[in-house]
């Protein structure tokens, strides 16, 4: 499952909001029914997960993780406490609860952005999210020239 895009919406004065259609029609074809929100862990913004998702992503920190680590329990603990279950009720609509608003300094107008397997929602003034166009060129060039990444224009078939 992948979402992709850059939507503009509004959250209503209770803090509901419709999940962009396309989303929702990527979250019914994989048979996903909820939502794991919280607030990212680097920028000021929430994330959405599928249930799936979450679960996977959940998993691979428990692994990392020693139970008998008072420090690793505690990045557990901080990981997992701050998290809202979202179901979409039958429009399409789901609650953020005041206290992610307040988190992630959302007001009404608020930016849906697909990150592949989730999906970012900041206000609307998301300018952070994104680099500056000459940055963000300059970062790709450099990632795609490093050893050991793959690459598009590459022929991985020489024998061709």
């Amino acid at each position: 499952m992948r979402f992709f895009g850059n939507i503009e919406a509004k959250a209503d004065a209770k803090g509901r909001a419709f999940l962009p259609a396309v989303f929702r029609k990527t979250l019914n074809a994989s048979g996903e029914e909820s939502l794991v929100m919280r607030k990212d862990v680097f920028q000021p913004c929430l994330v959405l997960y599928p249930q799936s998702v979450w679960d996977r992503m959940l998993d691979n920190l428990r692994v990392r993780l020693n139970r008998w680590s008072q420090r690793d329990q505690m990045v557990y603990r901080q990981f997992v406490a701050d998290v809202e279950l979202i179901t979409l009720d039958g429009n399409g609509r789901f609650l953020i609860p005041k206290r992610y608003l307040k988190m992630a300094r959302i007001d009404q107008q608020i930016k849906f952005i697909g990150m592949d397997d989730s999906i970012e929602i900041w206000g609307n003034d998301g300018q952070q999210a994104f680099m500056q166009p000459e940055e963000f060129g300059k970062a790709l060039e450099e990632l795609m020239a490093e050893p050991g990444r793959d690459s598009t224009t590459t022929n991985s078939n020489p024998q061709k």
